[in-house]
């Protein structure tokens, strides 16, 4: 059964084109993989896929329904993990996950889980503002763990991390789709997902007219 899909999707930024035509379909425990080169569109194909930026042209449909139609309820079926970790620098780890946790309702055991999967316990209880900043990226990806979201969208997610980070991470996005989750991940870098669509943003830019 298709979820998510895009239909001749076009987009802009700063009254530039950056693709147009691109057209994709994600099932249930699909991925799709992003890659271009810097400038290509990722991130505003990411921001698009949240429900933050409308398309310039084209449909972007859930389970056939366009999401226009009912943005807040598309909102809550994304997890969006940006560029910038979003976590206050005054807050700790512990105090981020408890706060978001709570807004969520999501049990004791669960905030545990979400510390222990990308070991946060020993830094846990320092401010942000002194953590590294893979520590800072771990944190914001612990947020994963709590969500409830369907549509996983990832832009950069590795970034700053180390070989434990990433390996906490991507198996986390495996687990998320093989319970018939979704994943959109941008990256410049090697993504080892299994079964993924893959799109070259460079391929949909609008043709340069000759000089």
């Amino acid at each position: 059964m298709v979820l998510l899909q895009g239909r001749a999707l076009a987009a802009e930024r700063g009254w530039r084109l950056l693709f147009r035509d691109l057209s994709f379909e994600l099932d249930a425990g699909g991925g799709l993989l992003l890659n271009g080169p810097n400038g290509s569109g990722k991130t505003t194909l990411i921001r698009l896929l949240a429900g933050l930026q409308p398309p310039l042209a084209g449909r972007l449909l859930w389970q056939d329904r366009p999401v226009d139609e009912d943005r807040e309820g598309h909102r809550r079926r994304v997890a969006y993990v940006g560029h910038q970790p979003g976590i206050k620098p005054a807050l700790t780890p512990g105090e981020q996950l408890a706060f978001e946790a709570g807004l969520q309702g999501v049990p004791a055991g669960r905030l545990a889980a979400a510390e222990a999967r990308f070991h946060l316990t020993r830094f846990r209880d320092l401010p942000t503002a002194l953590l590294s900043a893979g520590q800072r990226r771990r944190t914001a990806l612990a947020r994963l763990v709590l969500s409830e979201a369907s549509l996983w969208l990832l832009d950069e997610p590795a970034t700053s991390l180390d070989a434990e980070g990433e390996a906490s991470l991507w198996a986390l996005v495996e687990e998320h789709r093989a319970k018939g989750g979704l994943v959109v991940v941008a990256s410049h870098g090697a993504v080892p997902l299994a079964g993924v669509a893959r799109v070259d943003l460079a391929q949909f830019a609008p043709a340069v007219a000759p000089a």
